[in-house]
C-alpha cells in the first residue's frame, strides 16, 4: 500500500537529493503525498545535538535495503548529511531527525514524534492490546496497511483513555513487540523479549541489554499471554528512540505495578548513564 514519503515534518527546512527546500514548499507538498516506492527510514533521537546510536541506526538502514533491494548505500555520507543537516538549520537541542531513503532519493527532516511527558515516566503509560503478525520484522520499511491499522487503533480509546502505545499479540495470543517499541517483560527476577526473529531489533533495545548486563543482569527469551503476566506479577517496560524507557501500567483493563520494580529502576539508570558516555564521547562530532 502506498504511503508518503516525508509524514510529521517538524522545523523549516528539509533536507532531499543534495538540495534544501522550506517545508511549505511545493516540493515538500509532493513529498506528503502517497508513493509506491519502497520505502526505508530511521527515526534518530537528538540529545544535545548528537545524533544517538547514529551508526546503529546506519547498520539497520543498510540491513534493511539489503533484505529486500540490495542497492549500495554510502552510510558515511548519509551521516555526514544528517549532521550536515543539524548544522545548516543550527539544531543543537533534543528532538528527533528522520532519514527516508529509496533507491534512488534521500530526504532528512526533523519529525514530529509522541514524546512523553515527565509523568508517564513517573506513572507508567497506558496501552493497548493489538493483534498483528508483522512481515519480515527485522526489516524497518514504511508498510501502508499496518500503519493505518495502527493509526485507527491509537484512536479508539480504552478504560484509561487513549492509549500512549500499543502491545502487539501474535495470533497464539502471546505479547511480543511495541507498535512503535520493543517489550521486555520483568518476572520472577529475569528480564524477558522476544526472540530476535519475531521482532524489529530496537536500538535503544541494543543498548537496553548493554544495561543490563551493566546491572549484572541478562536477556532470557520469553513470551507470554496476558493470562500469563497477570498470574506472574510481571513489571512490563518499552524501549524506543524516542522515549528511552517507559514502564507500562495499562494494558487495557489490566494493570502492572511496572513503576515500582527495584528491577526496572536499575536498568533504566543503568541506561541513561550509558546514554550520558555516548553523548560526551561524540559532542566533539558537532
Amino acid at each position: 500500500m502506498a504511503y508518503p514519503l516525508m509524514e510529521h515534518p517538524s522545523g523549516t527546512e528539509f533536507f532531499f537529493d543534495g538540495a534544501f527546500y522550506d517545508v511549505c514548499s511545493d516540493k515538500a507538498e509532493e513529498l506528503s503525498k502517497p508513493t509506491d516506492d519502497r520505502t526505508y527510514y530511521e527515526t534518530v533521537r537528538i540529545k544535545r545535538g548528537v545524533l544517538l546510536f547514529l551508526e546503529d541506526h546506519m547498520a539497520r538502514l543498510t540491513k534493511s535495503v539489503a533484505g529486500l533491494e540490495n542497492f549500495p548505500i554510502n552510510t558515511n555520507d548519509i551521516s555526514d548529511k544528517a549532521y550536515s543537516f543539524l548544522k545548516k538549520i543550527g539544531f543543537g537541542k533534543d528532538g528527533n531527525i528522520r532519514i527516508v531513503l529509496t533507491k534512488d532519493h534521500l530526504l532528512i527532516h526533523l519529525v514530529e514524534v509522541n514524546v512523553p511527558d515527565e509523568s508517564k515516566f513517573a506513572n507508567g503509560i497506558n496501552t493497548s492490546l493489538f493483534q498483528w503478525e508483522r512481515q519480515t520484522p527485522n526489516l524497518k520499511i514504511f508498510r501502508g496497511d499496518y500503519k493505518n491499522a495502527v493509526n485507527e487503533k491509537f484512536r479508539t480509546e480504552n478504560a484509561h483513555g487513549k492509549p500512549f502505545e500499543l502491545v502487539l499479540s501474535d495470533n497464539e495470543g502471546k505479547l511480543y513487540e511495541g507498535s512503535m517499541s520493543n517489550l521486555f517483560v520483568i518476572m520472577d527476577g529475569k528480564v524477558y523479549s522476544a526472540p530476535d526473529d519475531k521482532i524489529l531489533i530496537g536500538i535503544t533495545r541494543r543498548r537496553v541489554i548493554e544495561a543490563l548486563k551493566r546491572s549484572g543482569l541478562e536477556l532470557h527469551t520469553g513470551m507470554f499471554t496476558m493470562d500469563e503476566l497477570i498470574k506472574g506479577n510481571a513489571a512490563i517496560f518499552v524501549s524506543s528512540t524516542p522515549f528511552d524507557i517507559l514502564p507500562v501500567t495499562y494494558i487495557d483493563d489490566n494493570t502492572f505495578d511496572s513503576v515500582s520494580n527495584p528491577l526496572l529502576k536499575m536498568i533504566s539508570e543503568a541506561y541513561a548513564g550509558y546514554t550520558e558516555e555516548y553523548i560526551a564521547d561524540h559532542l566533539e562530532v558537532i
